[in-house]
Formats: structure tokens, C-alpha cells, sequence
């Protein structure tokens, strides 16, 4: 059990049969009457923020998430499927299970695979990747004073903002959290 007085910013706790991750909190203190806790919880099941407030002494039961590294084999129509390389346990997710957290993931690469009590919720991917460029426009020399963008599409198939002087066959660094360019390699 966590008191509303301890929370932190990605703290997980139980609350009316759901699991919510703190994004944000705030402990405010008013001229009158009695302080509070006002937050932002994601509940990490579907993705939906709701803000809720607490008094410093009310209690909830802190969620265990359980986070996994896997090794990502392979797409078999709309499954995913995963390896543990300990025990070398496959698992099969849905289109739904993974969303689009496997667009910037090649085969055979790490990823984290988070879970509450057994059930997967999400798949984290690495922060960065390094992946090739497969179909782009052509740059000229000249181009690279002005900062312009050009799209580009990268071997696992996603689409990416890259500067004008990148080419087909060059190898980008990408961030995956906000899927933008960082750099060639």
C-alpha cells in the first residue's frame, strides 16, 4: 500500500479494478480547509487519462508491473511472436496487444514486454534504433542550409522526417519515442 502523500510521477497503483500510472501529481495546500493530492493517472490497460484527487492519507495498493526483456522473431499475419532468451518460452500477441510499438523494430531485436498479474499490456522498444533507408527522394549538394525535411521510409516499412542530403542505403539513428531522425551512422 502507497499513501496519496507518497506519490511520484510513474508510480503504478490499483484503483477501482484498473491499473493507472501517476503522470502527474501535485500536493496542494489551500489557505482553507484541509491539503490535497490532485493527479493525472493513464490507465496503462487503454491508454485513458483521468484526473482524480486524494487526501495525503488515503491508501491504494501499489501495481506490480513486471517488465521482460524478449527478443522479437517474427510477424505471422496479425500475431507477433516472442522469445524469452532465458527460458527460451515463446509468446504470441495480436495486432491489438502491440499497437504500433514494433514500427521502427527489426526481427531478431530486444524489446521490453510489460505485464500485471500475467496479462501483457505493452511492448516497449528500444529508445533508439539504427535502421536503413529504403525509398526516398533524392537530395542535391546545397540543400542542408535551410533545415527542410524530406519523408523517408525505413527497412521495417515506417515513415520518418529525415534532412534533405540522406539517401537511399544510408543508415539513420531514429528515436523511438517520438520517432524523429537523430543522426546518420
Amino acid at each position: 500500500m502507497i499513501s496519496a502523500g507518497d506519490f511520484r510521477n510513474g508510480i503504478t497503483i490499483e484503483l477501482e479494478g484498473n491499473v493507472f500510472q501517476i503522470i502527474e501529481f501535485q500536493h496542494v495546500k489551500p489557505g482553507k480547509g484541509a491539503a490535497f493530492v490532485r493527479t493525472k493517472l493513464k490507465n496503462i490497460k487503454n491508454g485513458g487519462v483521468v484526473e482524480k484527487t486524494f487526501r495525503p492519507t488515503e491508501k491504494c495498493p501499489q501495481a506490480r508491473i513486471d517488465r521482460k526483456d524478449m527478443q522479437y522473431l517474427y510477424a505471422d499475419g496479425d500475431m507477433y511472436n516472442f522469445m524469452d532468451n532465458e527460458t527460451y518460452e515463446q509468446i504470441s500477441l495480436n495486432k491489438d496487444e502491440v499497437g504500433d510499438a514494433l514500427k521502427f523494430v527489426k526481427e531478431n531485436e530486444m524489446v521490453k514486454v510489460c505485464s500485471h498479474n500475467g496479462s501483457v499490456f505493452a511492448i516497449e522498444p528500444p529508445l533508439f534504433v539504427e535502421l536503413e533507408i529504403t525509398e526516398t527522394e533524392p537530395g542535391f549538394k546545397g540543400d542542408t542550409a535551410t533545415g527542410a525535411t524530406k519523408p523517408a521510409t525505413v527497412e521495417t516499412g515506417a515513415q520518418v522526417a529525415v534532412p534533405l542530403f540522406v539517401e537511399i542505403g544510408d543508415k539513420i539513428k531514429i528515436d523511438t519515442r517520438t520517432g524523429e531522425y537523430l543522426s546518420r551512422v
